[in-house]
């Protein structure tokens, strides 16, 4: 898919917002093409979030402006840049350089947990802008680390601006010598999403909620995609029992 299919995808399925990631790039659009997108996104209700990867402070400074453009207030970045995650005083310097240009703009900076433990990133965050920078929170990145969902959730509810609704099973393998990592429909895995939900308002936190899905490869590409849309309706189903709109 592209932009405005996945726009189209989006309308289809009865969602009210979407959020483009670095593998569609919105500053890789025409100004036409852009402007286009926004007039189909209006009319059809959908509000545009932006996405993208690192903390470089003009590379931001880009993204906000891009954000402005379309109307979104909300710009997600992950901090690892070329799989490479930055020092936490890195992190931290980089965030109080670009604060002011948020709080400017009305964009809220969303950092995606996964591989800066939750601890150090909510003591940046309690102490930089708070208003104007949070978390994007994924319910499957920080095992990487590893730290659990449970875990990362407490420690990053009350700094929740955006939550990425990634459903997940945790296998062992046959020879009992580690685990797997799959994705799966929203609401039928080992997320707990009543209780995440319950966390967040507990917190104070009301973010918009995103679906993501993490589709085993089959053996065709065709199989994979058909896989994908079919988890993405059932996972919408699934998820207007919690979040009606």
């Amino acid at each position: 898919m592209d932009w405005f299919d996945l726009l189209s995808k989006a309308s289809e399925l009865g969602v009210h917002v979407v959020q483009y990631g670095p593998n569609l790039p919105l500053d890789a659009l025409s100004e036409d093409q852009l402007d286009c997108l926004v007039k189909q996104a209006r009319k059809s209700g959908i509000e545009i979030e932006v996405g993208t990867r690192g903390l470089e402070t003009e590379h931001l400074r880009a993204q906000i402006r891009l954000a402005q453009t379309v109307g979104a207030r909300l710009l997600r970045t992950v901090p690892e840049l070329a799989g490479e995650t930055p020092p936490i005083a890195q992190i931290r310097a980089s965030l109080e350089t670009i604060a002011p240009d948020l709080e400017r703009s009305r964009v809220r900076l969303a950092l995606e947990n996964g591989r800066v433990p939750a601890e150090s990133l909510a003591e940046v965050l309690d102490s930089v802008a708070p208003d104007w920078i949070g978390v994007t929170l994924d319910t499957v990145n920080s095992l990487a680390i590893p730290e659990g969902t449970r875990e990362v959730v407490r420690k990053l509810a009350k700094h929740t601006f955006c939550f990425h609704v990634k459903d997940f099973v945790v296998k062992r393998v046959w020879h009992m010598m580690g685990f797997n990592v799959e994705g799966c429909p929203a609401d039928e895995g080992q997320m707990d999403l009543p209780w995440i939900l319950g966390e967040l308002r507990a917190a104070g936190a009301d973010p918009n909620a995103i679906l993501e899905l993490w589709p085993p490869e089959q053996s065709h590409l065709q199989q994979t995609i058909a896989l994908e849309h079919a988890w993405a309706k059932e996972s919408i189903l699934n998820l207007r029992r919690y979040i009606p709109n």
